[in-house]
């Protein structure tokens, strides 16, 4: 006697990008490219989560060659796959001279802005724009006395000499400041980021599933940052990657752990498990 294995309640995948779905140079690989379109062609739907900018990660899309719904500044943009917005949550206009006056004069980090289709940075921060070296975008220099206020997703802060710890005591620092008023997570070890209140890449996937008359238990989520904990723990499934810091893996215990991106263990994750 057989029995018939029960069928997967999963109908979106969402995945963060760096660390996450991209190889260590910040591209897509063949074979994440080539699984990625296996899943849209199985009906599955994909969402890329990031704390990039949705210029940036339309790029990325078009090269992923399939339709995708894309939340973008961890949670403040989200655009469907016909590229309209869905939703917008910005950093309140008072707030953000404010926000960067706390780390402008530190002449370890640099202060990013996105704004509106924009990315304003305060210097030659040449790490990050390989970031960015598959999609071409590019940022504006902007003089961190004067930051643009409307329209501002987020404002972030990257360490020139990739510190942890010194980023973390500015993260202390805005969080007794502003508390409530905004929300505030790690991308990455060396990337502090700042938008409004009560964004998250799990809202606005949730967002999206429900835009879809879907539900979280639907979503199966993927990534590797401090600002994928409300995906990875409100999404049916989450699994953050195995080379997370060791700050995002105590947080996320009883998360499952997969692999590296060097690995394609996304990529492999879903050939084993979804297709």
């Amino acid at each position: 006697m057989t029995t018939e294995s029960k069928p997967t309640p999963y109908k979106i995948v969402a995945s963060d990008l760096d660390g996450t779905l991209l190889a260590p140079n910040h591209q897509l690989s063949s074979q994440t490219k080539r699984t990625l379109k296996t899943l849209h062609d199985k009906g599955f739907t994909f969402v890329f989560a990031t704390g990039r900018h949705h210029v940036d990660v339309a790029g990325i899309r078009e090269i992923a060659g399939i339709p995708a719904y894309m939340i973008t500044a961890n949670g403040a943009r989200v655009h469907n796959q016909q590229d309209e917005l869905m939703f917008s949550k910005d950093v309140p206009e008072e707030l953000v001279q404010e926000i960067v006056d706390v780390l402008k004069d530190d002449p370890t980090i640099f202060v990013h802005i996105y704004r509106h289709n924009e990315w304003y940075l305060s210097g030659e921060d040449t790490e990050s724009a390989k970031y960015h070296n598959q999609s071409g975008f590019t940022f504006t220099s902007f003089n961190t006395n004067q930051a643009p206020k409307d329209g501002v997703a987020k404002v972030f802060f990257t360490s020139r000499f990739q510190d942890h710890e010194h980023l973390a005591e500015y993260e202390t620092k805005l969080r007794e400041r502003f508390q409530d008023k905004l929300s505030i997570a790690f991308s990455s070890p060396w990337c502090l980021e700042v938008m409004g209140p009560d964004v998250s890449k799990g809202d606005a996937l949730k967002a999206v599933a429900e835009s879809m008359g879907l539900s979280l238990e639907n979503c199966i989520a993927f990534g590797d940052g401090m600002n994928d904990q409300e995906m990875l723990t409100m999404a049916g499934k989450g699994l953050v990657m195995g080379t997370a810091h060791p700050k995002v893996l105590q947080v996320l215990p009883t998360i499952e752990r997969i692999g590296s991106s060097a690995d394609d263990a996304v990529a492999h994750y879903l050939e084993n498990h979804l297709l």
